[in-house]
């Protein structure tokens, strides 16, 4: 099989990694060289609910929040499937770590990939985002990232993301430098 023809033939590539791992830019990218269709599904939830993320969560809580994601990530993969698109989506940081949706994301067909940076690289990254509802400060944002690991860590594929977006793309199309989390 070529290069990435692994990934290419499952028709579905979900992008997921902590807050600031790039999961937006670098699914755009990658949709754009692969001529697939791009969704980010915190766009897809804002634009249902009709309010941007940071409010979500101050008039719904993040229990809230996690249904209409749920909600936003079926709507999203039943589309793909209905249409036979192939399809990029970048998850939310949290959508991986969220047992309904993790079990959603494991069906056949859908290659999870994640996007790995160091939480320092992320912290750097983060700090002047203004519009995060989680990121409160340093060490829940650590706390955070702990406790989301081991969802990301079952991930099908892990990339570096700590490399420019483009890099980050090169890796996933030609799989150089991508490891198999669960050889």
């Amino acid at each position: 099989m070529p290069p990435g023809g692994e990934i290419r033939n499952r028709k579905l590539i979900c992008l997921a990694g902590f807050m600031g791992s790039g999961k937006t830019t670098v699914g755009q990218l990658l949709a754009r060289q692969m001529g697939w269709h791009f969704v980010d599904l915190d766009t897809a939830i804002e634009e249902r609910a009709g309010l941007n993320i940071p409010a979500i969560f101050e008039r719904l809580g993040e229990p809230g929040f996690r249904e209409l994601e749920h909600e936003a990530l079926l709507r999203t993969l039943g589309e793909a499937a209905g249409r036979q698109r192939p399809t990029v989506v970048a998850l939310g940081g949290g959508t991986f770590a969220q047992p309904q949706s993790f079990a959603v994301l494991r069906s056949p067909g859908c290659a999870v990939i994640w996007l790995h940076c160091p939480v320092e690289d992320l912290l750097a990254r983060c700090a002047v985002i203004t519009n995060r509802p989680l990121f409160r400060d340093e060490a829940s944002f650590r706390k955070l990232y702990e406790q989301r690991l081991p969802f990301y860590e079952q991930a099908d594929y892990r990339v570096d993301a700590t490399a420019e977006p483009r890099r980050v793309v090169e890796q996933i199309l030609t799989m150089e430098d991508f490891e198999k989390v669960n050889a």
